[in-house]
């Protein structure tokens, strides 16, 4: 907030140009790659339309899996475009698999899917796919489908590798684990994206990843950007490079362990169903039958002053979301844990007033065992 407080500089001086230098770089090495990012003053749904404009024309085809709500999202814009969505049913409290995707890419014999849309960590479910096996799966294949993936809440909270894992472009926002305000966003791209963006022809002009490669080698931006959140971002990454990226991902794992600890011990459900993929940015927590979960986050909210996520789409009022992701530490979730258990007591939600205490035991163990 005090770095964001400054006053604002020219955009197209050469303070800010250093800046701009910096920031694309840093921003290279949080989502693991060798090639470019694009920052755009934006909310991430603007980097979903940029993915598909600068990728595809008019009437491709796009296979998408129904991972949850952001995925419905991200499906709607692709179809607002004008291009034929292939969308496939799943159990949302299931992380998507290679094999379900390379199913229906085996069948596709003509080539016709151009374009893979996956969410590595649905916010709206607490559920995170295996990205990494996805990608390699893909280029073992052979197929030509370019992967584009949404990391909006797991980049700088869960191992992601753009170029590793061979996704060819990554959308992700500001607000969650680079843990600012809303109001960037951000695309990183492979050489296989640039090279579709070529002969793409879906209309674009805010959005142009040209423009803004032609501008960003010089320094700035094709238009006026979001100068006091770069000052922000330029802390973020500082606090990120301080803590160094393995152990915050270690945290936010050490977290959310400790989270699912306090559920379980409260006698309630996360979403998800395979521990394996819980996500380490959220855990969502299913409501016995009958109970409101929004009547949960209200009561919260007023005892403590604290808000809970709510379920979005068809999981309104069945889940409530506590996030555990950007700059939370230990203590800071503890009170989290304790505000909901008290929430849920007031409620009168059936559960073991337990949740704090197995939260603190899950902590107090991974530090004897460090």
């Amino acid at each position: 907030m005090r770095a964001m407080s400054r006053p604002t500089i020219d955009h197209r001086g050469p303070e800010f140009q250093e800046m701009t230098y910096q920031l694309l770089e840093e921003m290279q090495l949080i989502f693991r790659t060798e090639h470019p990012v694009l920052i755009y003053p934006s909310s991430a749904t603007g980097a979903w339309e940029a993915a598909i404009t600068n990728a595809l024309s008019p009437g491709d085809s796009v296979l998408v899996f129904n991972q949850g709500f952001f995925t419905e999202k991200w499906a709607q814009v692709a179809e607002r475009f004008g291009l034929h969505v292939q969308f496939k049913p799943w159990e949302s409290r299931r992380g998507l698999t290679a094999d379900a995707v390379m199913e229906v890419l085996h069948s596709d014999v003509a080539r016709s899917v151009k374009a893979i849309l996956v969410v590595h960590n649905e916010t709206s479910t607490g559920v995170t796919s295996d990205v990494e096996a996805i990608g390699n799966e893909l280029r073992e294949s052979g197929h030509p489908a370019l992967l584009l993936v949404d990391a909006v809440s797991s980049l700088g909270t869960t191992d992601f590798q753009h170029d590793e894992w061979g996704v060819d472009v990554t959308v992700s926002g500001s607000q969650k684990g680079l843990m600012l305000p809303p109001g960037l966003s951000f695309v990183a791209l492979s050489p296989r994206a640039l090279a579709a963006s070529e002969s793409a022809r879906l209309p674009h002009s805010y959005w142009s990843w040209r423009d803004h490669l032609e501008f960003n080698k010089r320094g700035f931006f094709p238009y006026t950007p979001a100068t006091n959140l770069f000052f922000g971002l330029n802390e973020a990454l500082s606090m990120l490079r301080e803590e160094g990226l393995p152990t915050v991902l270690e945290r936010h794992a050490r977290l959310a362990g400790a989270t699912r600890a306090a559920v379980s011990a409260w006698g309630l459900e996360g979403y998800a169903l395979e521990p394996s993929e819980s996500s380490n940015a959220l855990t969502a927590v299913m409501m016995p039958n009958g109970l409101d979960a929004d009547e949960v986050r209200r009561i919260v909210l007023e005892q403590s002053n604290m808000s809970l996520g709510t379920g979005l789409g068809k999981l309104r009022g069945r889940i409530f979301r506590i996030g555990h992701l950007g700059d939370l530490n230990t203590l800071s979730l503890i009170g989290t844990i304790a505000g909901v258990e008290m929430g849920l007591a007031s409620a009168r939600v059936p559960v073991s007033l337990e949740g704090v205490s197995a939260a603190m035991a899950f902590l107090m163990n991974e530090s004897e065992a460090e």
